[in-house]
């Protein structure tokens, strides 16, 4: 096994191959769209991007982040650039002047310009898109937006996300509905035998099926497309949990093949708290109902969705701010950062004993998200420990079938705050969690 040195040497980039590349100065001056132009014109692949610090710097420096601490759980809510923040203070700014006419005459139909750049960034059509708060929303109204009978069933795995699970308990408790649930390998490396065993789950009542893009416990990537295509052989709906796909994962929603995507935009795209997206195919869309109730007439409009009474417009328009940034940076040079970062940590921790990884290190089967596991030690309390005595927020994950911490840095963590993590655990193995 390298050691991070040799790792890090292995993949360190020749001078020669960033000769004339321009140095980076932004200042923010011109918010996202000024960084994001010096950001899209620096050269190299996005491997060569990946590694080089002095690409990343520039990225870093547009986030407001505590650097006191070591925030590891970018997964369950990332934090926003500045001119993001910026950005949703001037529209709610602007809201307050008077609402009824500035939020809802002028700001509710700017949101129409966020919406087709969204579409086109992710290669649908505009009229496929609807904001939401956030993936949980997103799926639930897929999950209840379907008619069923006492007897249908749902089916899942083992390792989707707690609150759509309860989601299809609800379904179970209150009308009857039947939620099948699958276990999967961890990792799981083989997507034919991933495919296998939600096909020899399907029943004759199997009216449902929720998976997920990018597995929320472990990173574990998800064969989505081949998933959509059992489903659709089978006249099957099936929702595809992207809460940590979409802006992570470099890919068009196309690509996938699915009909019901649900994302939160607060994750990897960084764009403000409570923002989120839900991708609806348009020949699809008249038979889903909403969550909550919509005219009649829109049966067919993607913003029968967007029915949930007064909201501000102001978070959702800021995610035009957002959207540039990731622009900037590029889907795959971001995607190649995480993996980079992700790899950083995970080597490291494998060269020495006691660490069990519960996520693959194959680029086809995860991204950003590791799991890791310290053979003897509660991860309850190594997550405990790290917050307490060394300031590291991470995700004690105890399921059933394994256990670990979540580790999920971003495009701002430093390599030193990730050297501060490795080096805390290895403390940990070798005296236990103590000093």
């Amino acid at each position: 096994m390298q050691s991070r040195r040799q790792f890090l040497g292995a993949i360190s980039i020749p001078a020669a191959a960033l000769a004339g590349a321009p140095l980076l100065t932004a200042r923010f001056r011109g918010g996202a769209a000024a960084l994001a132009h010096e950001l899209s014109s620096y050269p190299g692949t996005p491997a060569q991007i990946a590694s080089n610090e002095d690409f990343w710097v520039e990225v870093q420096r547009a986030f407001t982040v505590d650097r006191s601490l070591v925030n590891l759980n970018n997964g369950g809510v990332s934090p926003s650039p500045a001119f993001v923040q910026e950005a949703m203070k001037r529209h709610l700014d602007l809201a307050n002047k008077a609402p009824t006419y500035y939020m809802w005459q002028i700001q509710m139909p700017m949101r129409e310009g966020v919406r087709e750049r969204m579409a086109r960034e992710w290669g649908v059509d505009r009229e496929e898109i609807a904001f939401v708060r956030n993936a949980s929303e997103g799926l639930q109204i897929c999950q209840f937006g379907f008619d069923l009978q006492r007897g249908d069933e749902v089916l899942t795995s083992t390792q989707d996300y707690p609150r759509m699970i309860t989601t299809f308990r609800q379904r179970e408790r209150r009308e009857g509905v039947v939620m099948r649930q699958v276990q999967l390998p961890i990792p799981a490396e083989d997507p034919g035998k991933v495919v296998r065993i939600f096909e020899e789950a399907i029943t004759p009542r199997t009216r449902m099926i929720l998976i997920c893009d990018m597995i929320n416990l472990t990173g574990q990537v998800l064969p989505v497309r081949e998933l959509a295509d059992l489903g659709r052989r089978r006249d099957i709906p099936v929702i595809v949990d992207g809460a940590h796909g979409l802006a992570h994962l470099d890919f068009l929603i196309p690509d996938l093949g699915c009909d019901y995507y649900a994302a939160s935009l607060h994750k990897w795209l960084f764009a403000p708290h409570g923002t989120g997206l839900l991708y609806v195919r348009r020949d699809k869309i008249q038979d889903l109902w909403p969550l909550m109730a919509a005219p009649e007439g829109m049966e067919s409009d993607i913003r029968k969705f967007e029915e949930i009474g007064t909201h501000p417009a102001a978070n959702s328009l800021a995610i035009a701010e957002a959207l540039t940034f990731h622009q900037g940076i590029g889907g795959a040079r971001k995607a190649a950062r995480m993996r980079f970062l992700r790899d950083y940590w995970a080597k490291e921790l494998l060269e020495h004993d006691r660490f069990r990884l519960h996520t693959s290190l194959d680029p086809r089967f995860s991204c950003g998200i590791g799991n890791v596991q310290l053979e003897g030690v509660d991860s309850g309390e190594l997550s405990n420990w790290l917050w307490s005595r060394h300031r590291i927020i991470t995700v004690a994950i105890k399921h059933p079938e394994f256990e670990g911490i979540r580790v999920t840095p971003s495009i701002y963590t430093h390599l030193e705050e990730l050297d501060r993590f490795v080096e805390a655990m290895v403390h940990a193995s070798r005296y236990g969690l103590v000093g």
